[in-house]
C-alpha cells in the first residue's frame, strides 16, 4: 500500500526514534523504516522531511531521512527483478522536488541532496532527465552566493558519479557536458578569484571587529564556492577529454586554465603568512586553495602530459616547483601539503614516459604521420623544455637541497623517536610516501637520481666522503654532522643499484659501515638505524665474501636496545633470508642467537605490524627457515627445479600432512613452498600429482591459506590439464563447493578467478562436475545487497561473468542448469522470489554489472546477451533496447580497453618476475589467456546473426521494440554492425 501525505507524522517519528539511544525504541523504528523502504511515496514522506521549513532546525531528522533516500535510490531507483521500484510518476515528482530545493541553509543537508541529485543522474541522465543542467544553468544567472554555492556543490557531485561510467556513449555524453559547462565554470572561477584577492587585501590590515568577521561571512561562502568551482574545472579537464598521451590532440583548455592556476597559487600565497596567527578560517582556506591548486594541475599533467608540455605551461610550473622546492621562505616551509604537492608534481614530469623517446609500434594515421613519429616529435619537444629546465647545476642543486635539508631529521622528529620509537619506525618507513614530507622528498630524490645516475653519482658519493669526513664513529653528540651522515646514507641507501657503479659495498662496509657499530653510545642508534637500512636496501650487491660480516652485524644491531634500529634490522634480516642468493652455509651457526632476538623483539612490540615472526619453539623457527630457503631455491632454478625433487618433494609431503605433529607451525610456510613447487615446475610428475586431495584436507580444517590454496589450485589446473581433471576432478568439484557459499566476499572474488580459468580449459566437462557450485553463484547473482557493498558488487559481476562464459561456450548446459529443480529449492531457501525464466533474471544483472567487469568480460557479457536474442520468451523484446545498448557500446568501445588491458597485464606479469624468470605456470596462463575461445569470437557477427534470428522468432513484435529505441542509440547499433 502506498505512502502519502497523511503518513508523513509517522514517518517523522520512526526516523527521530532510530537514533535513540534505547535499543528497544531504536530496533522497532529501524525495522519499521525497513519494511516502508519498498512501498510507493517512501521518498516522497522523505524528500517532504528533509525540506519542510518547520523541520529546518531538526537537522538530526532531515540527514537521516536523506541517508533513508539515498539508500532507496541505491536499491529501488533502477527498475529491478525482485521488486516494483520506485513508479515513474514518483520519480519525476522527487526530480522536480529536489530542483526546486537548492537554497538549503545547513551545509550538511545540501551536501546530502547533492549526493542524492548525482546517485538518480547517474540512472536518469539524458535520457529521464534531459533538463537536469539546463536547469541548474538557469538557476545560476540570479542565484545569491549561497543558492549559487550549493548549485556547484550539485554539479560537482553529479559530474564525479557520471565521469564513474565507463561505456563508450556515457563517455560521449560526459564530453558534451564538459563542453557546455565549461567556459561559465572558467569565467566564475577566474572572477571569484579576484573577488576574494580584494577580500583578502581588505582584511588583512585589521581583523579586530566582530562586524567585520561578520561581513566577511559572503567573502568565506565565495572562497568556499571557488574550491567548489575549481573542482569542476578538474573533472572536466580530467574526463571530459580524451588523454592527449592516446589521441594525439591538444586539449585547448590545459592550455589556458594551468597558467591561471598558478597565477592564482602566487597570488595565495604570501597571505598564508599574513593570515596565519588571528585568522584561521582564512589561513585554513589559503592552506587548502594552495593545496587543491597544485593538486589539479598534478592531476592534468598526467592525464594530458603532451599539453601540459607546452612551452606556456610546464616551463613556469616546474620552475616554479622547483624554486620552492629548493628555495622555500622560512614561513613556507612549516606548508609541508604544499611543498609535498610541488615535489609530486616535479616527480610526476620525471617520470612521465610521454616525455622520454617513444617506443610505441608504428600506428599509421590518415595522413601517414606514424602515431609512434609524432610522439616522438613532441616527447623531443618538451625534451628541449625540460632540458632547459634542468640544466646540470639546478639537479645537483636539487639533490644536494632533498639530502642536506628534506633528508635532515628534525629536532620533533627526534623527539618522536625517543618517546616511541615503535611509532617512529612506522611512520618513517612504511607511511603513504605522498602524506609525509621526507618520504615525499625520498620519492623524489630516487626518480631524480635514475633519470641523471651518470651526473649524481659522484655527487652522492662526495656528499657521503663529506658527511663521513666531518663525523668520526667516535661521536657521541646530535650534532648536525651526525644528522648529515645520517642524511648522506639515507641517500646511498635508495639508490643502491645505480650507486653501486660509483661506491664499493665491500669497501665501504668494511671502512666505515661495520665500524659505527663499534659505538654503542645511545645517540649512535641515529647511524645504526640507517646502517641497518643499508644492509638490507644493498641485498644484491653483497658479494658472498662479505656476507657472513653483514649477518654477524644485522645480529649485533637486532640486540640492540632500540626498538626502531631492532625493527629496522629485523627487516633487513627478512631481506637476506627471502633474497635467492642468501647463504644458509654463512647463516646456520647464527640461527639460535637470531632467534633469540626475534622472539625477545615480538614480546615487545606492540603494533601487528611489527609482528613478522611467528611465535613458535625454536625447532619450528629453524625448520621454517629451512622452508623459506628451499622456497627460494626452487624459485631461483626455475625449470631446472625437478633437478631437487629427490630431496624436495618428501619434505614437502611431511609439511603439508594435516596430521603431523608440526602442522599448525609449518603449514604455512609448506603451503608457500608448495605454491612455489607448482609454479615453476616444467611438467607434472606423477608424486606431485597424488598430493592434491591434501589441500582439500587442509580447507576442510580452516581457510587461513585460501589465496595460496588457490594459486595451487590454479597451478595444477594448468599444469595438469586433462591428466589432472580426470584424476581429481571430484576433489576440485569438492573444494570448490567447500569454499563457495562458505568464505566472505573478499574470499569468493580469490577462488572465483580459478573457476573461470577451468571452465576456459574445460568448458564441456567442468560445468556438470561443479554444479552444485555454479547453483551457489547463480543465487549470489540473484540476491540484493550489492547495492551499497562494493565487494558485493565485485563478487556479483565476477560470478555473472562466469555464468555468462558457460552460455556462450556451453548455452545448452546453461539453460538446462537454470531448470533444475534443486537451484529453485537453493533459491526458495535463500528467500529469493523467482517469478519469470531464471536465464531472464540473469540477463538483468548482466545489463546491470556490465560497469563493473574487466574488457574480456565485458565482451562476453555483450556474447551472453546476443544469445539471449535467440531465445523463444516475448519478455526477451522488453529488455531489446538495454541489451542493443550494452553490445553496441561493448563493440564501439572494447577493442581500445582489451589491447590496453592485455598489455598492462603483459606488463605487471613482467615486472613480477623479472626477464628471464617468469614462472612456468605464468607462461602457461597467458597461453590459457591468448587462446580463450572467446578471443575468438566475433561480438558483432554475434548480435548481427542472433538479431536476425530475433526478427524472424518475433515478427511484428521485434519490429515495434526495434521502432522504441531512441534514434541515437539505433544509429550507433548500425555503427557498430556496419549496417548501411
Amino acid at each position: 500500500m502506498a505512502l502519502s501525505v497523511s503518513d508523513l507524522p509517522a514517518i517523522y517519528t520512526l526516523l527521530a526514534n532510530s537514533m535513540s539511544g534505547d535499543e528497544s525504541i531504536r530496533k522497532p523504528a529501524e525495522a519499521a523504516l525497513s519494511q516502508s523502504e519498498s512501498r510507493p511515496g517512501f521518498c516522497s514522506c522523505l524528500m517532504e522531511v528533509i525540506t519542510a521549513k518547520d523541520l529546518a532546525p531538526q537537522v538530526d531528522v532531515r540527514l537521516m531521512a536523506s541517508v533513508y533516500f539515498k539508500n532507496s535510490i541505491n536499491r529501488y531507483w533502477r527498475t529491478r527483478r525482485d521488486s516494483s521500484g520506485i513508479s515513474n510518476e514518483e520519480k519525476v515528482h522527487l526530480r522536480q522536488k529536489l530542483l526546486s530545493h537548492l537554497r538549503e541553509e545547513n551545509y550538511q543537508i545540501a551536501q546530502m541532496l547533492a549526493v542524492l541529485i548525482s546517485k538518480i543522474a547517474r540512472f536518469d541522465y539524458p535520457r529521464e532527465w534531459p533538463e537536469l543542467f539546463s536547469v541548474l544553468a538557469q538557476q545560476l544567472q540570479a542565484a545569491d552566493v549561497l543558492t549559487s554555492h550549493r548549485i556547484f556543490m550539485i554539479l560537482f557531485q553529479t559530474l564525479k558519479e557520471l565521469s564513474t561510467k565507463r561505456l563508450t556513449a556515457d563517455q560521449r555524453i560526459f564530453s558534451e557536458i564538459s563542453s557546455h559547462l565549461f567556459d561559465y565554470s572558467w569565467h566564475l572561477w577566474q572572477s571569484d578569484v579576484q573577488t576574494i584577492l580584494h577580500g583578502f587585501s581588505t582584511i588583512v590590515p585589521g581583523y579586530n571587529s566582530n562586524t567585520l568577521e561578520q561581513h566577511h561571512d559572503e567573502l568565506y561562502l565565495t572562497c568556499e564556492r571557488w574550491l567548489l568551482c575549481l573542482k569542476i574545472i578538474r573533472q572536466l579537464i580530467v574526463s571530459g577529454f580524451p588523454s592527449d598521451a592516446k589521441c594525439i590532440q591538444e586539449v585547448r583548455p590545459v592550455k589556458e586554465v594551468s597558467p591561471m592556476l598558478l597565477n592564482a597559487i602566487q597570488s595565495f600565497l604570501p597571505f598564508y603568512s599574513s593570515f596565519q596567527k588571528g585568522h584561521s578560517k582564512f589561513w585554513d582556506f589559503i592552506k587548502r586553495a594552495c593545496t587543491k591548486l597544485m593538486k589539479v594541475l598534478v592531476a592534468i599533467q598526467a592525464r594530458h602530459p603532451y599539453t601540459f608540455g607546452d612551452k606556456c605551461v610546464l616551463p613556469p610550473v616546474m620552475d616554479f616547483c622547483l624554486n620552492k622546492i629548493t628555495d622555500p621562505k622560512p614561513d613556507l616551509f612549516s606548508f609541508e601539503q604544499f611543498l609535498i604537492q610541488c615535489m609530486v608534481l616535479v616527480k610526476s614530469v620525471l617520470e612521465c614516459k610521454e616525455y622520454k623517446p617513444s617506443l610505441t609500434g608504428r600506428v599509421m594515421d590518415e595522413n601517414g604521420l606514424t602515431l609512434e613519429q609524432m610522439k616522438k616529435n613532441m616527447s623531443n619537444v618538451v625534451g628541449g623544455v625540460m632540458g632547459s629546465l634542468l640544466p646540470k647545476e639546478r639537479i645537483v642543486l636539487l639533490c644536494n637541497v632533498l639530502i642536506r635539508r628534506y633528508f635532515v631529521l628534525s629536532a620533533s622528529d627526534l623527539e618522536e623517536w625517543y618517546q616511541n620509537p615503535e611509532s617512529f619506525h612506522h611512520e618513517q618507513d612504511m607511511v603513504q610516501w605522498t602524506e609525509k614530507l621526507r618520504p615525499c622528498a625520498e620519492a623524489l630524490y630516487i626518480v631524480l637520481f635514475e633519470n641523471h645516475s651518470q651526473l649524481l653519482g659522484p655527487v652522492v658519493v662526495s656528499i657521503l666522503q663529506e658527511a663521513m669526513n666531518g663525523c668520526s664513529t667516535s661521536v657521541t653528540e646530535v650534532t648536525p654532522g651526525l644528522l648529515l651522515k645520517d642524511a648522506a646514507y639515507a641517500a646511498a641507501a635508495y639508490v643502491y643499484y645505480e650507486l653501486s657503479n660509483y661506491l664499493s659495498f665491500k669497501d665501504w662496509f668494511n671502512g666505515a659501515l661495520s665500524l659505527e657499530l663499534s659505538n654503542d653510545h645511545p645517540n649512535m642508534y641515529i647511524i645504526h638505524r640507517k646502517v641497518a637500512i643499508i644492509l638490507g636496501q644493498w641485498v644484491s650487491e653483497i658479494k658472498d665474501d662479505t656476507k657472513r660480516a653483514v649477518y654477524c652485524a644485522l645480529i649485533k644491531l637486532l640486540m640492540e636496545k632500540d626498538l626502531s634500529v631492532r625493527l629496522a634490522a629485523c627487516r633487513s634480516l627478512c631481506l637476506h633470508i627471502e633474497d635467492a642468493n642468501f647463504s644458509e652455509q654463512d647463516f646456520t651457526d647464527l640461527l639460535p642467537v637470531c632467534w633469540d632476538s626475534c622472539f625477545k623483539l615480538v614480546e615487545e612490540v606492540q603494533e601487528f605490524d611489527s609482528k613478522v615472526w611467528e611465535e613458535s619453539s625454536a625447532e619450528s623457527l629453524l625448520q621454517i627457515q629451512l622452508l623459506i630457503a628451499l622456497r627460494n631455491f626452487v624459485v631461483a632454478l626455475g625449470y631446472q627445479s625437478p633437478n631437487c625433487y629427490n630431496m624436495l618433494l618428501p619434505i614437502l609431503q611431511s609439511g603439508i600432512d594435516i596430521n603431523s605433529p608440526n602442522e599448525l607451525n609449518l603449514l604455512e610456510d609448506s603451503m608457500l613452498l608448495w605454491e612455489a613447487t607448482v609454479s615453476h615446475a616444467p611438467a607434472m610428475v606423477p608424486q606431485l600429482l597424488s598430493y592434491f586431495p591434501c589441500l582439500v584436507q587442509v580447507m576442510e580444517r580452516s581457510f587461513d591459506h585460501l589465496q595460496v590454496a588457490v594459486n595451487i589450485v590454479e597451478g595444477y589446473i594448468i599444469l595438469g590439464g586433462t591428466e589432472f581433471l580426470s584424476m581429481h576432478a571430484s576433489s576440485v568439484a569438492k573444494l570448490l563447493d567447500l569454499v563457495v557459499g562458505n568464505v566472505n566476499d573478499r574470499g569468493l572474488l580469490t577462488v572465483l578467478p580459478v573457476i573461470d580459468i577451468l571452465l576456459q580449459c574445460f568448458p564441456i566437462e567442468v560445468p556438470p562436475l561443479i554444479s552444485g557450485t555454479l547453483q551457489k553463484l547463480i543465487v549470489i547473482c540473484l540476491s540484493g545487497g550489492d547495492d551499497r557493498d562494493p565487494s558485493k558488487t565485485a563478487v556479483k559481476a565476477a560470478s555473472a561473468a562466469i555464468l555468462a562464459r558457460i552460455l556462450v561456450m556451453n548455452t545448452n548446459y546453461l539453460a538446462q542448469l537454470t531448470s533444475e529443480p534443486s537451484l529453485s529449492l537453493l533459491l526458495q531457501q535463500a528467500g529469493i522470489p523467482i517469478e519469470e525464466n531464471i536465464l531472464l533474471c540473469l540477463v538483468d544483472i548482466w545489463l546491470d554489472k556490465v560497469d563493473n567487469v574487466s574488457s574480456v568480460q565485458k565482451k562476453i557479457f555483450g556474447l551472453a546477451l546476443s544469445i539471449i536474442l535467440t531465445m523463444r520468451l516475448p519478455q526477451v523484446l522488453d529488455k531489446l533496447d538495454q541489451i542493443l545498448s550494452v553490445c553496441t557500446s561493448v563493440i564501439l568501445g572494447g577493442n581500445d580497453e582489451l589491447a590496453e588491458e592485455e598489455s598492462s597485464d603483459n606488463m605487471s606479469s613482467s615486472r613480477s618476475h623479472g626477464e628471464g624468470t617468469i614462472p612456468s605456470k605464468e607462461l602457461r596462463r597467458r597461453q590459457i589467456k591468448f587462446s580463450d575461445p572467446v578471443n575468438q569470437l566475433s561480438l558483432e557477427n554475434s548480435v548481427r546473426e542472433n538479431l536476425q534470428t530475433c526478427a524472424a522468432l518475433h515478427g511484428e513484435s521485434f519490429n515495434s521494440a526495434i521502432s522504441r529505441m531512441h534514434s541515437s542509440a539505433f544509429m550507433q547499433l548500425k555503427q557498430a554492425l556496419k549496417m548501411p
